[in-house]
């Protein structure tokens, strides 16, 4: 089964990744049905399901299937997808593809799912862990930071994006994982590259309420990873 299942995605991710110029995806966005590359693309895949199933016949069904359907997702995709919603329809047609392939390995090879173990208290501690170091210390470092985050934002015009939520959200989930596996010198290449990176935009502003803001933000943030890490340790030592 996972023989299989390893040698579809191995060819679904070489002929939708690799083996995909920058050239096709643009002509099939502009001609749809017409471009010739979705054909070219398709018969792409079917030559590389060919190739990592080994010509076996007995994945002749497997394959014929996939092809279709990747044909009908990547068409239904062309003449759905706008501007604005590229990056949904890029993870809507990625997660099609990948449940068929998912739907294909169970129709050769029938496997059971453990639900059971999605819903076990170390799962479930797990993923509220993953949740409070993200998205509910990207609002509690909000509020703690009003002080100097307005100001900051009425001096530059309220010119600010959200890379600078994710940026954080990115880094606590680092600290999170580096503490788990006990890689506590992580957390001080993390810090001293973060500290790299700022000093150019501190040394240039010479604004002291950014300098407070961001030293403030980032011991924060680093010790919120650290506490939410440290707290899942211990829950899961006790269960």
């Amino acid at each position: 089964m996972v023989e299989l299942f390893l040698m579809l995605i191995l060819a679904h991710l070489i002929g939708d990744f690799l083996f995909q110029p920058t050239a096709w995806v643009k002509d099939k966005k502009k001609r749809k049905l017409k471009s010739k590359y979705l054909y070219f693309h398709v018969g792409l895949h079917f030559l590389l399901l060919l190739f990592t199933t080994q010509f076996n016949r007995h994945y002749l069904f497997a394959i014929i299937l996939i092809v279709l359907s990747h044909f009908v997702i990547d068409s239904v995709k062309l003449f759905f997808e706008k501007k604005k919603t590229t990056k949904i329809w890029f993870f809507a047609d990625q997660f099609m593809h990948f449940g068929v392939i998912a739907a294909v390995v169970y129709y050769y090879y029938p496997y059971q799912i453990p639900f059971e173990i999605l819903y076990s208290s170390k799962s479930l501690a797990l993923l509220t862990a993953l949740i409070l170091v993200t998205y509910v210390a990207a609002i509690v470092l909000k509020l703690m930071l009003s002080k100097w985050s307005v100001p900051i934002a009425k001096k530059n015009n309220n010119d600010t994006n959200n890379a600078g939520k994710y940026i954080g959200i990115l880094e606590r989930l680092f600290i999170f994982f580096f503490v788990l596996i006990d890689f506590w010198e992580g957390i001080g290449f993390l810090l001293a590259a973060k500290s790299i990176f700022r000093f150019g935009d501190l040394k240039e502003s010479k604004d002291v309420k950014l300098t407070e803001y961001i030293l403030i933000g980032t011991l924060l943030s680093f010790g919120l990873g650290i506490l939410c890490a440290i707290l899942y340790k211990q829950f899961v030592f006790f269960n």
